[in-house]
């Protein structure tokens, strides 16, 4: 059964509707045609979803980005590549099971697909400790992209994770250097590298695999230097008040297309990805097509000075007085 947030309760309802007149219409011919007052309810659904979604706010999105439904990059990958080739390791004796990558066939260029995996079930869960890498999953982040740079790939990241791994045995191996290199790396590759947050974007877990040449926001995911309990602890001492630190973070898609943090937002579904993973698919796809073509007509030296002025100019802004 899906689950359902406290301001879908509505849009259940209606479904449900549809779904009785529907059972209805199929068990007993007396009832007559329903066709009509489906119809009309179907109409009323489209309408409440467009105007529920359309008005969330920084918390609701953050509870859809984290929707349990919501399709990851595994499904991603199976809905949008084929001949995907998942390569593993970081050559240093981990697996880095929380992100998932390898070549893969994206229309007919060969591209190095990267993303975090949180994981479907309890014990896919625990494999991929809820999508938080550990150093070994950025250490192999990096050894796949500069694969793909050796061999003039282009690069898409699917970034969805709540933030690194913040455990005793991660920060032993180096959680914060992995982060880093990865950040002092990607900024020099010579291909085109898109990162597109599927779902949660959290801190220097997703920005390790984030520095691109475009950056993308699905319309209902999240993207934040620390999640809103996080940071209602540290500000308020209150985990109670994560409305009021979500408001405060802008980390909604809108928030952060107005401060140039991202260069555009994907639309989903109606209602949400976890509603239609292959239509998520489809829009995703569509996206990225557009985008890659235009990143392939450049030259790597472009590329390499666009990504670094892009990120060089976050975070600058013109107090003068006009």
């Amino acid at each position: 059964m899906a689950q359902m947030l406290d301001f879908e309760k509505d849009i259940f309802a209606v479904e449900n509707q549809i779904k009785e007149l529907y059972s209805l219409s199929n068990m007993y011919d007396s009832v007559g045609d329903l066709t009509h007052e489906i119809a009309k309810l179907k109409k009323k659904l489209r309408h409440m979803k467009r105007d529920v979604f359309n008005g969330l706010d920084g918390w609701q999105k953050t509870q859809v980005a984290r929707h349990p439904d919501r399709p990851y990059t595994l499904d991603y990958i199976e809905n949008m590549f084929t001949d995907f080739q998942e390569l593993n390791g970081d050559r240093h004796g981990g697996a880095g099971e929380s992100i998932v990558g390898g070549f893969a066939k994206f229309d007919d260029q060969t591209v190095m697909v990267i993303g975090h995996q949180k994981g479907r079930n309890p014990k896919e869960k625990i494999r991929r400790n809820f999508g938080m890498s550990h150093p070994s999953g950025y250490r192999k982040a990096l050894r796949l992209m500069q694969l793909a740079e050796k061999f003039n790939i282009p690069i898409i990241t699917l970034i969805d994770t709540p933030g690194a791994y913040p455990g005793v045995n991660a920060e032993e191996q180096g959680q914060s250097e992995a982060i880093a290199y990865n950040l002092f790396m990607m900024s020099s590759l010579k291909v085109p590298i898109i990162a597109v947050v599927i779902g949660e974007g959290g801190s220097g877990g997703a920005l390790a695999i984030g520095l691109g040449n475009r950056v993308f926001l699905l319309e209902h995911s999240v993207y934040s230097v620390i999640s809103p309990e996080g940071c209602a602890s540290i500000l308020w001492g209150d985990k109670e008040k994560v409305k009021q630190a979500a408001r405060a973070l802008s980390l909604t898609a809108n928030q952060l297309l107005k401060l140039n943090v991202i260069d555009g937002i994907i639309k989903e579904p109606l209602g949400g990805a976890h509603r239609h993973h292959k239509w998520a698919a489809t829009l995703l796809k569509k996206a990225l097509r557009t985008n890659l073509k235009e990143l392939m007509a450049l030259k790597p030296g472009e590329l390499v000075d666009q990504r670094q002025e892009k990120f060089r100019n976050m975070g600058v802004f013109n107090t003068e007085k006009e």
